[in-house]
């Protein structure tokens, strides 16, 4: 845990994963806190990258003067579309860099919040769980967030999400900074409108898992859309409803919705359901996935958005992916 100073300043910290904050509305600002952070950690040793939009990137590799120790690395690489993916590349990363002698990983990353409200909620979840999904790994964020474009229902979750902020070479506690857990227990599911129309197919207890499974299949066949993208919400769907059979109780129900431009399915238990808020967003097992515990990762993977939320007596998993 960093150590605050008398006067507020948190010291250096310690090898576990640390995640700071800047707001900057210029350049200048931009500048002034990246340019210290870089350059210690080269002074020191540690590998720098650098995953930003084009304008972030080219004015932290300015003001070192392009060093080409700096690590430039695509954002969309580092922020893949779904967040379980950048969870997974920034633990690459890590490890990568760590096995070639770095003692830690210096990260000015610039997460992308999308376009849609829908998105910026994926996103802010994200910032909250990477508190935990990237805790034993030797990374420290400075994350940067440009105040003149970013909405304001994402910089007030930027200021729930991060322990530290950064202002200039100066690091403070983040008075506004929520437990993860906490935070991600908070946050609204945001209601689904496809959902307020007639299902293409309604099963309230499931009794024959393989049936089903053909019953969905057949019903996306019809669906106009990218056959990976559809293949892969199948895949989703059978993870999910394989859970429900498996780790909660009866009775199973499963309800689908198809439109031109999305892929919904609810599938519900009578059990309690996770009650891990970061459950997802890696193996349950970690890196022995012949324990099982991969259905609720692959299927975050695999779709857009994944929503589990109480049903009345047991618990509901939304699953939604956007076409095209």
């Amino acid at each position: 845990m960093d150590t605050a100073l008398p006067h507020g300043v948190v010291l250096a910290p310690g090898p576990r994963y640390v995640h700071d904050a800047l707001f900057f509305s210029s350049p200048d600002e931009l500048a002034a806190a990246t340019v210290p952070f870089v350059q210690e950690g080269l002074a020191a040793g540690d590998a720098v990258v650098v995953a930003a939009s084009p304008t972030t990137t080219d004015v932290v590799r300015q003001a070192v003067d392009g060093d080409e120790r700096v690590r430039v690395v695509a954002r969309g690489g580092s922020y893949a579309r779904r967040t379980p993916a950048a969870v997974t590349e920034f633990r690459r990363l890590a490890d990568e860099l760590s096995a070639a002698g770095a003692p830690r990983i210096r990260v000015v990353g610039e997460t992308d919040f999308g376009r849609t409200e829908r998105e910026w909620l994926e996103w802010q979840r994200y910032e909250a769980v990477i508190n935990a999904a990237l805790g034993p790994w030797p990374l420290w964020g400075l994350c940067v967030f440009d105040t003149t474009r970013l909405p304001a229902q994402v910089l007030e979750s930027v200021a729930r999400t991060h322990p530290t902020v950064v202002t200039g070479s100066s690091r403070t506690p983040n008075p506004g900074f929520v437990d993860p857990a906490a935070y991600l227990r908070g946050m609204p599911v945001p209601v689904e409108p496809l959902q307020g129309s007639a299902p293409r197919l309604a099963v309230d207890d499931v009794a024959d898992p393989i049936a089903l499974r053909h019953a969905v299949a057949a019903e996306l066949a019809a669906v106009r859309g990218p056959r990976e993208v559809v293949e892969d919400f199948l895949l989703a769907v059978d993870e999910t409803t394989s859970n429900a059979i498996r780790h909660g109780a009866t009775p199973v129900g499963l309800w689908l919705w198809t439109s031109a431009d999305r892929l919904v399915c609810t599938v519900t238990d009578a059990g309690p359901g996770p009650d891990d808020p970061f459950a997802g967003y890696g193996p349950a097992h970690g890196d022995d996935l012949s324990r099982g515990g991969m259905g609720l990762w692959l299927a975050r993977q695999l779709c857009d958005h994944v929503d589990i939320t109480p049903d009345g007596d047991g618990v509901q998993v939304r699953l939604t992916t956007v076409l095209g």
